[in-house]
């Protein structure tokens, strides 16, 4: 390139070779696991095959006219990595091609994606209507913090259709809702939730965290934006944080003016695990879900265990619902709540205990989504900052265990539950 042509605007070119399209052509019609490991990458001029970490916070120009026509938005491109990051386009752009969205946008959490939801889709005066059933923390930023800026919330069982309809007010500018929820794996019904958002221009909302595109797509079935937290399924191995939006151009450029403005942004290492976590998710989910029928059968039929929520049963109330929105066969997620029978020398939370102390191989711990089986008491961990009153309206009892049920031998997870089921 001449001195002339780097100092003439005329001469920049509108779009950087790194912001080309995909390398993967979408358009030919992959399936999903062909996009789970080639889709999103743009290799550099060094020819890698895997995907590059690009550890960088700035940008280097050509010329000053170069950088101005970078920040000003005349050329596309790298401006700062709190904004944009080649490796995290990487993974914004592989997710949202298996989500058949247009564009996702990264977050440093989970719990990031779902304040930059609010940020970009809510302000003071609106009205947030959401699922009973949801993870404690969301709770907790919805009654803590959205409230305290002047956004009203409600509750309403995720279940029940009528209830959401009557819920719906004239300042209802969302609906937010998980499916499968956390920690009861309650289905929602998303095409239900979609005609009445749309019949009174309300923003519906998904947190398709459990299931994952593997499982299912909520854009397909309505929805205008499906949020993760990748630290899960996307990940699948329990090794960082990250969260993610999915939907329109229109809708990720609001969310992306929030995480670009507040920092919310995604390490450019965790975003190259994610993609990589991307290249194996079918796979794994495939695995996780074998698993978790069969612990499931085991649990229902245990003398020790009262109620077993899991969809992938038959006797479900939204087993039905399950099976159609979850488009892989036999596939209803690996999450799954179950309550044990209190005895005369233990009450609920003990003999709920009993059980989790009495695993010798099963982690004891809050994460999910892990290769390893995992398990924690949900009324003394991720929901202990709920009122009581709360805990109940959510399902969340002394009584209840959730599982996240991993890549382990079956037969060893079984075995593990059994030690503490077997001897209450």
């Amino acid at each position: 390139m001449s001195q002339s042509q780097v100092h003439d605007n005329k001469n920049l070119n509108k779009l950087d070779p790194n912001w080309r399209s995909d390398a993967l052509n979408l358009e030919l019609d992959y399936g999903m696991q062909t996009i789970a490991v080639r889709a999103g990458q743009h290799r550099t001029d060094e020819g890698e095959h895997s995907e590059a970490i690009f550890t960088t916070s700035s940008y280097v120009y050509e010329s000053a006219a170069d950088a101005a026509a970078h920040f000003n938005g005349d050329k596309t491109g790298n401006v700062y990595s709190r904004h944009t990051n080649p490796s995290v386009r990487t993974f914004e752009r592989r997710l949202a091609a298996l989500e058949n969205g247009e564009r996702a946008v990264a977050t440093a959490s989970g719990m990031g994606a779902i304040l930059t939801m609010c940020l970009a889709y809510l302000k003071a005066g609106d009205h947030l209507l959401a699922a009973n059933q949801l993870f404690g923390s969301s709770i907790g930023l919805f009654n803590n913090y959205m409230t305290k800026f002047g956004v009203e919330v409600s509750y309403v069982d995720c279940f029940d259709n009528e209830a959401w309809a009557n819920a719906v007010q004239s300042n209802t500018k969302v609906i937010y809702c998980e499916s499968p929820s956390n920690p009861l794996a309650q289905i929602c019904d998303i095409g239900y939730l979609s005609q009445l958002c749309k019949a009174n221009d309300i923003l519906l909302v998904v947190d398709n965290c459990f299931a994952t595109p593997a499982l299912q797509r909520p854009l397909d079935l309505g929805a205008d934006v499906v949020i993760h937290s990748a630290t899960k399924y996307l990940d699948g191995q329990g090794r960082v944080l990250g969260g993610a939006l999915v939907g329109s151009d229109k809708l990720m450029q609001e969310a992306f003016t929030v995480v670009r403005s507040g920092g919310i942004s995604m390490s450019p290492f965790n975003a190259w695990v994610f993609t990589k976590g991307l290249e194996t998710l079918k796979l794994r989910m495939q695995a996780h879900c074998h698993n978790a029928n069969q612990v499931a059968e085991f649990l229902v039929n245990h003398p020790n265990v009262s109620t077993v929520h899991f969809p992938g049963l038959s006797d479900h109330p939204a087993h039905e619902l399950a099976t159609h929105q979850h488009h892989m066969k036999g596939g209803y997620g690996a999450i799954m709540g179950f309550e044990v029978q209190a005895s005369d020398s233990r009450d609920a939370q003990a003999a709920a205990w009993h059980v989790i102390d009495s695993t010798q191989m099963v982690s004891i711990t809050n994460n999910l989504g892990d290769a390893k089986t995992t398990i924690t008491h949900p009324a003394t961990t991720t929901h202990f900052r709920l009122t009581a009153e709360a805990r109940a309206e959510a399902g969340v009892k002394d009584s209840l265990i959730r599982l996240s049920v991993g890549l382990e031998d079956v037969e060893d997870i079984i075995k593990d539950l059994a030690r503490g089921l077997d001897s209450l």
